[in-house]
This record gives C-alpha cells, sequence and structure tokens, in this order.
C-alpha cells in the first residue's frame, strides 16, 4: 500500500426446471446487485489520471495509485528513522500492554514489531495487507525478530477483514491516501474498532510545501477530518511533533 513519493497497482423436465429456476434466481440477484453497485459507485468521481493518480476522486481528491511489492525495499530505507521520527509516533500512541492493534497497510511491518513491542506478549497487532508478497516479507520479518504477537491479514480493496469491535486503535501510515475504496475500508476500520476506539491517520502533511513529496501523497488536516467525520468518527487531537508527517486522532463513539 506504499508508493516511492520523493519527487526527482435436450435435458429432464424437471432438471430443467430446476435450471431455469437456478437461471431465474441469478438474474434477480444480479438484477438486486447493480443497483447498489450504481450507488456505491456515487461515492466516486472518474476523471482523467494525474500522473500520480488513479483517475478517481473521493471528497474532493484524487486517489494516488498504489506501489507494488516490488519497491518494499524504500519501505526499510536507513533513512526512514530519521526523516520520519517513529519512536516520538508510538510515544504519542500512549499504548499499553495488553492492547489489540490494527497496522493497516502494514507493508513489510515497519512499524508492526515496534507496535507489538508496546502492546507485550499479552496485546496483539493485527498487520493487515492487500498485497500477497508484502504479506509474506512482513511474516519472515517477524519470525527473524521472534515476534509472536502479530496476526498478518491479507485484506482487500473494500475491507480489512477484521472480527467486529475488536481492536483499541487501528493505525495508517502513509496509507490511507492510496486507498482505491476509502469509504468502505474506513467502514470496515470502524465497524472493527471497540466503542471509544482509536484511529489515527499519518499522512505527509499537504499543508507545508517544504515537505518534499508528491502532492497527491499528502494530505492536510482539512481533508482529513472532512472524511473521516462522515463516518461518525469524533476527532480528538492532531500531533505535530513529527518532522514531516502529522498523526490526525480519532475515536469511535
Amino acid at each position: 500500500m506504499h508508493r516511492t513519493r520523493f519527487r526527482n497497482r435436450r435435458t429432464s423436465q424437471p432438471i430443467l426446471a430446476a435450471c431455469l429456476s437456478a437461471l431465474t434466481l441469478l438474474s434477480s440477484a444480479s438484477i438486486d446487485a447493480a443497483p447498489q453497485a450504481a450507488a456505491a459507485d456515487t461515492r466516486y468521481e472518474r476523471v482523467a489520471p494525474s500522473p500520480d493518480g488513479i483517475g478517481k476522486r473521493y471528497m474532493g481528491r484524487e486517489i494516488a495509485g498504489v506501489m507494488g511489492w516490488e519497491g518494499a525495499q524504500w519501505l526499510e530505507r536507513e533513512s526512514r528513522a530519521r526523516e520520519e521520527r517513529p519512536e516520538l509516533l508510538l510515544r504519542e500512541l500512549a499504548l499499553a500492554p495488553g492492547m489489540t492493534v490494527a497496522d493497516i497497510g502494514a507493508g513489510t511491518g515497519y512499524y508492526t514489531w515496534q507496535l507489538a513491542k508496546q502492546v507485550g506478549p499479552g496485546g496483539r497487532v493485527y498487520a493487515v495487507d492487500v498485497q500477497p508478497e508484502m504479506i509474506g516479507m512482513l511474516d519472515r520479518q517477524m519470525a527473524k525478530r521472534g515476534v509472536r504477537n502479530v496476526v498478518s491479514v491479507l485484506g482487500s480493496e473494500t475491507t480489512v477483514k477484521l472480527p467486529p469491535a475488536s481492536v483499541d486503535l487501528a493505525i495508517m501510515v502513509d496509507v490511507y491516501h492510496e486507498l482505491a475504496y476509502p469509504s468502505e475500508v474506513l467502514d470496515s476500520i470502524v465497524a472493527a474498532l471497540k466503542p471509544g476506539g482509536r484511529v489515527v491517520f499519518v499522512e505527509y502533511r499537504a499543508e507545508d510545501p517544504a515537505v518534499a513529496i508528491k502532492p497527491l501523497h499528502k494530505m492536510s488536516e482539512r481533508q482529513v477530518r472532512r472524511e473521516a467525520t462522515a463516518h461518525g468518527m469524533k476527532w480528538e487531537r492532531t500531533i505535530e511533533s513529527l518532522p514531516i508527517q502529522h498523526a490526525i486522532v480519532f475515536r469511535k463513539p
């Protein structure tokens, strides 16, 4: 769920009757499904794709394209710790032993194993990604590090596939702007949160021209708040202590 973003994805009558009945049911199901698909599609606007986008707009912004698993080494680059200061973010999250956390768009697990340390052996981290290759890399990383409280989950473009009301905190690090179906995915995340659970959007700051990231791979606080509150979540605070990102925290009522 990541992309390099710096400037420079004839039978007998009974059998015949049964077949006709089945075809009628299938036809009815298709007819019923068509309005539902059309209704869902009205959430999005089709446009001519920009060089970094997918030609699909949601609530005024074009959705950025997703980089494939082939670029996974960018997620583990040596400079990342210096550029993003993950320890600052982890401290702000105030995780506690025993919590259940979901790392949405986990990629290779750069944040996953650090979250796993925070929640301890009695906690759990669901590491969700839509690419089987990423899941394979993540699993190998967790095995190499001896991490045992991570459950990898192969999600889809529309759902994170997590148990209902099971998660204390869900986090997306540089992921949300690339979701092809942000509305549906956010619905599934909200459903997975416990009452009072939090979801954290970590995005490169679109308000800061000094952040040398391609525009579609940045998001403003205003845009994130607009999209998240449409799903019934309450803004709690915005963390501005990170070098080039902001972390925008919402809580499920």
